[in-house]
Formats: C-alpha cells, sequence, structure tokens
C-alpha cells in the first residue's frame, strides 16, 4: 500500500513537472541579466531560447542546454525568424522576456537624435516588435506571460539619463495599456523594474557619458558629482541571478503581480518618488548628485 502510494506521488510529481515546463524566448541573453536568466530557467528544466547581436558570446547557450539565437530586436525578420524556429520545434511560445536594451546617457540637449531614436527603437520598438510576434501565437494558446524588463528608472528620473529612462517611463505605460487588451485572452504582462545590477550596463553608459561630456554646458552633472554617486551604486549592486529568480516566480504565478521591484535600490527609490513632490524630489536628486 505504501509502495503505491510513494509511486502515485512520485509518478503525480513527474506529471506536474512536465506540464509546468515552459517554451521561454528570452532576449539579450549574451550577458548580464538575461544571461542570469537563461541559465536559471534552464537549470529549472524549462526550454529556453536566448537571441541576441553578439553572436559568439551567446553560444553558450548551446552547450548549457538551451538554445541560442542570433537577434537583433531592430530587425523584424531576425525576429520573426526566431519565432518562427521556436514554433516549428516546440509546437508553442509560453513565455517572452523582452530583456535587450541599452542606457543612452548624457544630457537630454546633448545627445544626437540619432543616439535617441536607437535608444527608443531597442528599448521600446524592440519590445514591440518581439512582442507583436509572439502573440498570435499565445492568442491560439490561450496563455502566455510577457516580462518586461524595465527599471526603476521608469517610475522616477534624474539628470543625465533623460533619454534612457524615457524609454522605461513609455515601456511601461504601454505594458499597462496591452496588459489590459490581453486580459480576455489569459495572457499576462508583467513589468520588471531592476535596481542595480551588477552588469555591463555602466560600463556602456560611461561610453555614451565620455562622448558628450566634453564641452558640454551640463558638464557640471557630468563630473565628478556623477562619479561619486556612481562609485556609490557600483559598490552595492545585486547580482542578476536576484533579477532571474523574479522572472521566474512572475512567469509560474497564477495571478502575478503587475509589477515587481528587485535589486538595490529599487524599492527605496520607488518609495521616495511617491511621498515626496515633483520639486522636493528635484532638489534630492541634485543634492544626490
Amino acid at each position: 500500500m505504501l509502495k503505491k502510494l510513494l509511486l502515485s506521488i512520485l509518478f503525480l510529481g513527474t506529471v506536474f513537472a512536465v506540464e509546468n515546463k515552459k517554451v521561454i524566448l528570452i532576449t539579450g541573453t549574451a550577458l548580464g541579466i538575461g544571461k542570469s536568466t537563461a541559465l536559471h530557467l534552464i537549470e529549472k528544466g524549462h526550454i529556453v531560447y536566448g537571441g541576441d547581436i553578439l553572436i559568439e558570446e551567446n553560444l553558450y547557450l548551446n552547450e548549457s542546454g538551451g538554445f541560442a539565437l542570433e537577434m537583433d530586436v531592430t530587425n523584424q525578420e531576425h525576429i520573426d525568424a526566431a519565432i518562427k524556429k521556436i514554433i516549428n520545434e516546440q509546437g508553442r511560445i509560453d513565455v517572452l522576456v523582452n530583456n535587450a536594451g541599452l542606457g543612452v546617457y548624457g544630457a537630454i540637449e546633448d545627445v544626437s537624435m540619432e543616439d535617441a531614436i536607437y535608444q527608443y527603437d531597442v528599448n521600446l520598438f524592440g519590445v514591440a516588435r518581439a512582442t507583436k510576434a509572439v502573440l498570435p501565437h499565445m492568442r491560439e494558446q490561450k496563455s502566455g506571460t510577457i516580462i518586461n524588463i524595465s527599471s526603476v528608472l521608469g517610475e522616477t528620473y534624474g539628470p543625465i539619463a533623460g533619454w534612457y529612462l524615457s524609454t522605461k517611463h513609455a515601456l511601461e505605460g504601454w505594458s499597462d495599456a496591452l496588459r489590459v487588451e490581453l486580459k480576455e485572452f489569459d495572457i499576462d504582462v508583467v513589468i520588471v523594474q531592476p535596481g542595480a545590477i551588477n552588469t555591463n550596463f555602466f560600463n556602456v553608459t560611461k561610453s555614451y557619458i565620455k562622448k558628450y561630456e566634453k564641452d558640454s554646458p551640463y558638464k557640471h552633472l557630468y563630473g565628478e558629482p556623477v562619479t561619486d554617486s556612481e562609485s556609490n551604486v557600483l559598490s552595492n549592486q545585486s547580482d542578476p541571478i536576484v533579477i532571474a529568480k523574479v522572472i521566474e516566480k512572475a512567469m509560474n504565478a497564477r495571478n502575478p503581480k503587475t509589477r515587481y521591484a528587485a535589486g538595490a535600490y529599487s524599492k527605496a527609490g520607488k518609495f521616495l518618488r511617491r511621498i515626496m513632490t515633483d520639486k522636493m524630489f528635484d532638489r534630492f536628486i541634485l543634492f544626490i548628485n
């Protein structure tokens, strides 16, 4: 009797595990949050496809039990080919994690329109391209989860980050509207707001700062105050696995929250923004910078 009970429990556990194995597409998996998330979800037994423009850096997926895809989120043909491959091989797609992004930092007046437009093309329209490509399949399945990686700056602001944070503000409004539109199709839309995470992000932002700070009328915002503030942030960054686990939690939840904030400074920044008036927050931001 006991043996039969144990075998039944084992069988049900196996069925549950199989039923909960999800087919997942993550964009921007070569480095940082995307890489950590891909490896974590593969370890948990899911089928993970990872797309990135950095082809060589992304090949680790093929050796780790996942599937590496060449994907530039500004290229619709890349995205369509990736979705077609996943559907042909797996027959479905359960989760899309829109993680690919970059940070163009510089004073709003300083940043070229070319860089500003590219920032939007990756951080907002790249998300839209991938999302629109998976939606017909998710609607047909009558299930799915779309997880959009925003930032704590999606609800706050600060100098030198205007173009970057505006893409995240736009992404959050876009995600909220999408969530309402997809309600009747049982497709969840979740926003994840990382704080300071130990990735290559700050190295990218530094390259743009170096590009724009010379001879800028806003040099006082680029210089030592920014460097000091940055050094404090860098010394307290969270590991990307923190975000990977939040993504896992959101995609496995029956009724996920609309927003998850995680990582260093994420909740503190949101809290201060909510309790301060705009001008109070302005003074606070200028003081800490």
